[in-house]
């Protein structure tokens, strides 16, 4: 019997460009995604057209031994999941046998971080430009207070500049964050944290000549929210970065909450406190961070076990 696959195909991409208007590039995508898949189950002896399950996981399961990313075979079906839906809906195929193939799961992507000594020298910088004479005094121990409360908190950068005015008014070392979902949390504070904002706290009284506590925000400024914008936040901290001998690439609020968990579990905090510290929902968010745990124990293991200590004596 004559093989119709390639005049199916030629069908298929006719009724993309002419249906669904995609472009020449996504076009062309398709005719190369589907011409490999072709190819391989031409070599299985099986028609495209008449591909089951089983052949296509067998073409997915390829394609991740050929050292195709997850992204790159999920793109292969894609192609392949509208090229059959194509087939059903002209009655071609009585059945679609994409529709129970899983997705590749894509590698979670470890979090960016900084070391230890890179946050002392980011946070150093800020505390020295804090002091120095001269300048807007203001902004200075603006910076010095965000950066001071990012490590010190973990806190969601978006929770961080929008936080009430009222938390100059506190005592304490410890602060109510409001996270996703109004979900209130405590988190606690550093010392030098406290001492950044009484400093922040009255270089702002003596710019607005009022009483910063009652205003609806703790880091106020001329913007849509009434809040510093997040962006500018992000923005200066590259400056001070570069300042501190951090490459500004490297850095950003996000990466200082990953470095705050990161640091927390190298030295010895359970997964499940920093995943309150975090305010993540659920424990699988935080698990992202397992690499650093490992990293722990395997250094627990070979200088704490016995046997791992007599190895190294006969070393």
């Amino acid at each position: 019997m004559r093989d119709l696959s390639a005049l199916q195909v030629e069908s298929f991409l006719e009724m993309m460009s002419a249906e669904r208007g995609a472009a020449t590039n996504t076009l062309q995508s398709y005719e190369r995604d589907l011409e490999d898949v072709k190819s391989f189950l031409n070599a299985r002896g099986v028609r495209l057209t008449e591909a089951a399950p089983d052949d296509l996981r067998a073409y997915l399961g390829h394609l991740a031994k050929q050292g195709f990313a997850a992204s790159s075979q999920a793109r292969r079906l894609s192609a392949l999941r509208q090229f059959f839906k194509f087939l059903y809906g002209e009655g071609l195929r009585g059945d679609d046998p994409t529709a129970i193939l899983d997705a590749p799961k894509k590698a979670r992507s470890l979090p960016k971080t900084l070391s230890v000594d890179d946050v002392t020298r980011l946070i150093t910088r800020a505390e020295t430009e804090a002091g120095e004479p001269g300048g807007n005094l203001l902004l200075k121990r603006r910076m010095h207070l965000l950066v001071e409360l990012l490590y010190a908190t973990g806190m969601r950068v978006s929770e961080l500049v929008s936080l009430p005015g009222s938390v100059l008014a506190q005592t304490g070392r410890f602060l109510v964050v409001k996270g996703k979902g109004n979900k209130e949390r405590l988190v606690p504070l550093s010392r030098a944290a406290v001492t950044a904002m009484e400093a922040y706290g009255e270089a702002l009284a003596a710019e607005i000549g009022d009483d910063p506590a009652t205003g609806d925000f703790l880091f106020p400024a001329q913007s849509k929210e009434g809040h510093l914008p997040r962006q500018v936040f992000a923005r200066d901290l590259k400056a001070l970065a570069g300042r501190a001998g951090i490459r500004a690439a490297t850095l950003s609020p996000h990466v200082l909450r990953h470095a705050f968990a990161s640091h927390l579990l190298q030295n010895g905090a359970d997964l499940r406190a920093v995943q309150e510290l975090l305010g993540h929902q659920d424990i699988s968010t935080t698990q992202i961070y397992t690499h650093v745990l490992e990293e722990r124990l395997h250094a627990l293991v070979q200088n704490h076990h016995p046997l791992a200590k007599q190895a190294k004596k006969t070393d």
